[in-house]
């Protein structure tokens, strides 16, 4: 029996009525921890490894996707496991209107891993990967050629310490 079973199921015979939407909580969570490690997992693997039953699997993520917890399921390929040698963040200034425009030019740019709208000094923050530095600079130079680009600042990564 692991842990998470053990705790839920003293929980569960300690608890009143009342307590039951906290113990669900917890279920969510590790449902959702579970889902993240392997969003194929069937009902029946999840329930065996959360030590509940599948009906309770089965309606929590109904209920998570209601809500909204659970917005969608995605795909990752071998391709996105692999991590980049060269990584970096790049904060980017836009004049005047044009965010919209060179959002959907950085979209079309495949090294860029994820495109941020963001507050503040700057307009965009965009996390850069490739194999080599030279080939990073050459990325930095694209965008930095782009109509509406006023200013940019670059800082590499050098380990990530914790990612989700």
């Amino acid at each position: 029996m692991n842990w998470l079973h053990f705790s839920l199921q003293i929980d569960h015979n300690e608890t009143k009525l009342n307590d039951m939407d906290e113990i669900m909580n917890v279920t969510d969570t590790a449902i959702i921890a579970a889902l993240r490690h392997d969003a194929r997992a069937s009902l029946s693997d999840l329930a065996a490894r959360l030590g509940v039953s599948r009906t309770t699997v089965r309606g929590r993520i109904e209920r998570l996707r209601q809500k909204g917890e659970i917005v969608g399921f995605t795909v990752v390929m071998r391709q996105d496991t692999l991590s980049d040698p060269v990584r970096g963040l790049m904060m980017i200034g836009i004049e005047g209107r044009g965010t919209d425009k060179i959002i959907r030019q950085l979209n079309g740019m495949p090294e860029l891993r994820a495109v941020h709208s963001t507050n503040g000094r700057w307009d965009v923050i965009v996390e850069v990967g490739t194999d080599t530095l030279e080939s990073f600079d050459e990325v930095l130079t694209r965008i930095r050629r782009l109509d509406g680009i006023v200013a940019s600042e670059t800082s590499l990564l050098l380990r990530t310490r914790k990612s989700t």
